[in-house]
């Protein structure tokens, strides 16, 4: 067994936080190209069946996130996570030789298979490579990839349409995987808690059985807590990101200073986990995540009211610090309820139903814009949300112990 401190260790972060990072390119892409296809009435799209493909790409995030946590308790952290790059690279290069809208639609359902598989793998393994007493902090560092992710694709593709086409933006994306996987396949560590429990014999050889011990041991409240807490988190989130500046426009602003309030929306996400780590590895992450929960519903109840230009944007940063920040803590959190054994069970199926969350969040804001009650009740809307994610998490049992860290295996052990 190697020291904490063995160089294995160091390459977790970085190559799962590069991984993330290609999964927030995914965030954004559609919403980059989207315009131009409608446009350009590309394979005669229309709204209706851009809105469609748009969906498919989310049921194959929560399919693959449902799936892949028992899979991963299976045959490991490691692999899962590379053959989830893999699928979802290989998968969304094609995309940029889709003939029709059909098969353009089923290509993102198979990337999205893979792309749900990618987030809750690479947070539980960075999770149990942190050393003691920073596995928050881990969580939500890694997730700040995510968010790079979709700012730099946004500006890619203010770049690269105009001149080479919406096809090129899929090329780009599967690009890095021809770098990021070898990386992968020669330095990422497998989680040492995975190893040690596959050496015991903990870890169960069947999928049923690994499932089913997330409802056994007094679990039963905490997961169904998690999922609720997680739906509400992700409903926020995809809600905000997809209608926020029409919210905005709704209540009289004009479209570049409603764009101006996205960018700033997604800047305090940045800052806000950053500080949620930091919060959760020193408050507890039960008590970080309740109170971040708490705050995403009262700021978002405050862009209700009509404010002047500084106190708006600031606001919004506030809103942006604390909604995204909460939906990662409930990731750090499930690593912290569940035993080795289901971790990352336990942390797919919660990414899983909150991408049901993700999918009714631009729905519960298109229904509010289309009855013309989006502003000021949209916001209400969202922070009563905010608010039932906060009392799900109140209802959760989480160790106050760290286990995350454990003595770490040697290279080729590591790389088994």
């Amino acid at each position: 067994m190697a020291s904490p401190s063995h160089p294995a260790r160091s390459w977790a972060l970085p190559l799962c936080w590069a991984a993330v990072l290609l999964d927030g390119f995914d965030l954004v892409v559609l919403g980059t190209v989207l315009p131009v296809l409608l446009r350009e009435h590309v394979w005669d799209l229309t709204p209706g069946t851009a809105s469609a493909v748009s969906t498919v790409g989310l049921v194959g995030m929560t399919i693959g996130a449902l799936a892949i946590g028992a899979i991963t308790d299976i045959v490991g952290r490691r692999k899962a996570l590379i053959a989830s790059v893999i699928a979802f690279s290989v998968f969304t290069g094609l995309c940029a030789a889709a003939p029709s809208a059909a098969v353009f639609g089923l290509l993102r359902f198979l990337a999205g298979l893979g792309l749900g598989g990618c987030l809750p793998t690479a947070i539980t393994l960075v999770g149990e490579h942190a050393r003691r007493g920073r596995s928050s902090s881990a969580t939500t560092t890694i997730m700040t990839g995510y968010h790079v992710g979709a700012v730099l694709t946004a500006l890619l593709g203010i770049a690269v349409i105009p001149s080479l086409g919406w096809r090129t933006m899929f090329v780009v994306g599967a690009l890095p995987s021809l770098v990021l996987v070898p990386l992968m396949v020669r330095y990422l560590p497998e989680s040492t808690s995975f190893l040690a429990a596959r050496t015991s014999g903990a870890a169960k050889a069947t999928t049923g059985v690994t499932v089913g011990a997330l409802f056994k041991g007094g679990l039963l409240r905490t997961t169904l807590a998690f999922w609720v807490a997680s739906f509400m988190g992700l409903l926020l989130v995809y809600g905000l990101n997809t209608w926020l500046p029409e919210i905005m426009r709704q209540a009289g602003y004009p479209l570049g200073a409603a764009l101006g309030l996205l960018l700033t929306l997604n800047v305090g996400a940045v800052a806000g986990l950053l500080l949620a780590g930091y919060v959760a590895d020193r408050r507890g992450v039960r008590p970080a995540t309740i109170a971040w929960f708490g705050a995403a519903a009262v700021f978002l109840a405050l862009l209700s009211v009509k404010l002047p230009s500084v106190g708006l944007y600031a606001a919004v940063f506030l809103a942006g610090c604390f909604v995204f920040s909460a939906q990662v803590l409930v990731y750090a959190a499930v690593g912290r309820a569940y035993p080795v054994a289901s971790r990352a069970t336990g942390l797919g199926a919660v990414a899983g139903v909150g991408r049901i969350g993700a999918i009714c969040g631009p729905l519960l804001g298109g229904s509010l814009l289309s009855a013309g009650l989006a502003y000021p009740w949209g916001f209400y809307a969202f922070a009563i949300i905010g608010a039932l994610g906060a009392a799900a998490i109140s209802l959760t049992v989480i160790r106050s112990d760290d286990t995350a860290t454990e003595p770490h295996p040697t290279p080729a052990t590591a790389r088994s």
